[in-house]
Formats: structure tokens, C-alpha cells, sequence
């Protein structure tokens, strides 16, 4: 039987999010398997995967703000912007403080426009970055609006590398902002172990390495929206929601909503429609006629 829910994995190191995926899909025994938001392969920490019905939530979480925690080295600039590229160039920064940093770092604080680095998922003309960059291949890169609601930083054991703490908006690209960091600092810097910490209120200590993972493990898809208003149904709307049927409601927010049964289980997610109505887009309960409603 196909299980539908939400796994919090312990991403290791050294694997992609897909290869998380394939594991999950052997793990469980089913190929309705999805991650909610790609970890570079050296990167660990939190990476969300729906189960089931559950991976068509998996879009409510892509927009959750991220917390990671990494190391800054100052002094190289990569290829990649992390240690897992080739050096393109060094500076002698050993001038630069603890203060320094700090004072840095300021100037990445609030809303700020970032250039995706070229090893990344996103699209130009049609290819993702990561793609063009193996083939050698770099490109102009529009500038995108991110924000950085904390960025924090604090000594190291070695000299010239520095540990930071980031809470940011989803599509913030901690690498880059190490790199930019450098840059402000008069220098170059890269990024190296990269460990996200959240994923909204996905926190890393509830997570699961791939080799603790089961059944057991796996929350409700109630959790996987958890962080949507919720509306609860009577029967009769719960009868029509199974359905798919939109819905003349005034619930208060603008939504979406996390329509849950009298058990607290997830029926559905509503959204409002430009007419004012609320529609479904996802629906989780298959129809099951009352009583009392003709047969078809």
C-alpha cells in the first residue's frame, strides 16, 4: 500500500536531492516520491520529501524561508563559488577581522537583489545554469529580488575562515552571498560546509538520516501544511470538497487553506479565485457519496 506523507531527511553529504528521491522510492517501496527544494550535493541538513498523494503539496513548501548554517573562507574565489570548484584567483585578506565581517555582512541584511551563481537550477533560454556551466559555458544572469532576514557571523578555528548563520528567503543562494561577502571585503571568498538547518518550521532536529527512515517516520500531509490556515468541514462540505467542487465561503485571510475533516486529516487545499469563489488545487480525498446522494 502507498504511503502518503511527509518525511523530514537528514540530507548526507555527497549525494543530489534526486538521489535522495531514488532511495526514498526503495526505501518505501513506491515511486510517488518527490523532494520540496534541491540541497547542493556537498550540502546537508533538511531536505523535505512527500510520499504519495502528499508530493502535491510539495509546492506550499517551496516558498518557506530557509535557515542554513556554513563556513566563509576568505582569501580564494571558485568556480563554483564553494570548495568544490576550481581556485580562479587569491587575495592576502589576513587584515581582515572578526569586525570586518561583521560590518560586511550588514550590507546583506533586508530585501537585496542577488545573481544566481551559474551552478544552479535556474533556467536561461530554456537550460538550467548547472547545465551550460559543465559545458563551459557562462552567461549573463539577471539580478533577483531575495531577502536575507539574518546574517550573523562568528569566528572560526582557523584563520581567515569564519562560521555564519543565515535565515533567508526561499531562492537565496547562500554561496553567493559568501562569495559577494568576500568581494565587500575587498578580496574573494567561497563557501564550504553548507548544512541547512530549516525549512520553515522543519527544524533539523526533527529530521531523519536516510538509514533511520520509515513508515514510522513519516508525518501526515495535514503536517506538510501546517503552516496554512486551516478550516475545518462539517460533513456536507466535506462531501462537496471530495468532489473538487468550488466552494461560496468567506474564510478569512486570502488564503490558501488547509481544509481538514472532524479527525484533523487533510481533505484538501482551497485557494481564492479572481470571481471571489475558492477552488480547489489539490485534493486528497477520493468522492464518497452519503447516504443520501443519487448513484451514478
Amino acid at each position: 500500500m502507498s504511503i502518503d506523507g511527509l518525511a523530514i531527511v537528514d540530507k548526507p553529504g555527497g549525494c543530489t536531492s534526486h538521489d535522495v528521491v531514488g532511495r526514498c522510492r526503495r526505501i518505501f517501496g513506491q515511486k510517488k516520491v518527490g523532494h520540496g527544494g534541491t540541497l547542493d550535493p556537498d550540502a546537508t541538513g533538511v531536505l523535505l520529501v512527500g510520499l504519495g498523494r502528499a508530493t502535491r503539496l510539495l509546492r506550499f513548501l517551496a516558498p518557506l524561508p530557509k535557515s542554513y548554517v556554513a563556513e566563509v573562507v576568505l582569501g580564494s574565489a571558485t568556480s563554483t563559488l564553494d570548495d568544490s570548484g576550481e581556485v580562479l584567483a587569491t587575495y592576502d585578506m589576513s587584515g581582515v577581522g572578526l569586525d570586518d565581517v561583521r560590518a560586511a555582512a550588514t550590507a546583506f541584511v533586508g530585501d537585496i537583489q542577488q545573481i544566481p551563481p551559474m551552478v544552479s537550477a535556474v533556467s536561461v533560454g530554456g537550460r538550467r545554469l548547472h547545465e551550460m556551466a559543465r559545458a563551459g559555458i557562462e552567461v549573463e544572469r539577471a539580478a533577483r529580488p531575495v531577502t536575507v532576514h539574518r546574517f550573523q557571523v562568528q569566528p572560526a578555528p582557523e584563520p581567515g575562515v569564519f562560521r555564519i548563520e543565515v535565515d533567508c528567503s526561499s531562492g537565496t543562494y547562500v554561496r553567493s552571498l559568501a562569495a559577494d561577502l568576500g568581494v565587500a571585503l575587498g578580496g574573494g571568498a567561497h563557501l564550504r560546509r553548507l548544512r541547512r538547518t530549516a525549512v520553515g518550521p522543519f527544524t533539523a532536529d526533527r529530521a531523519f538520516p536516510l538509514d533511520d527512515l520509515g513508515p514510522d517516520q513519516v508525518l501526515p500531509p495535514a503536517a506538510a501544511v501546517g503552516h496554512l490556515p486551516a478550516v475545518s468541514a462539517d460533513a456536507t462540505m466535506a462531501e462537496a470538497v471530495s468532489y473538487g467542487k468550488a466552494l461560496d465561503v468567506d474564510w478569512p485571510g486570502d488564503g490558501p487553506w488547509a481544509v481538514l475533516d472532524g479527525t484533523g486529516a487533510l481533505l484538501a487545499v482551497y485557494e481564492r479565485t479572481d470571481e471571489g469563489r475558492t477552488k480547489p488545487s489539490v485534493v486528497l480525498t477520493p468522492a464518497v457519496p452519503s447516504a443520501g446522494s443519487p448513484s451514478t
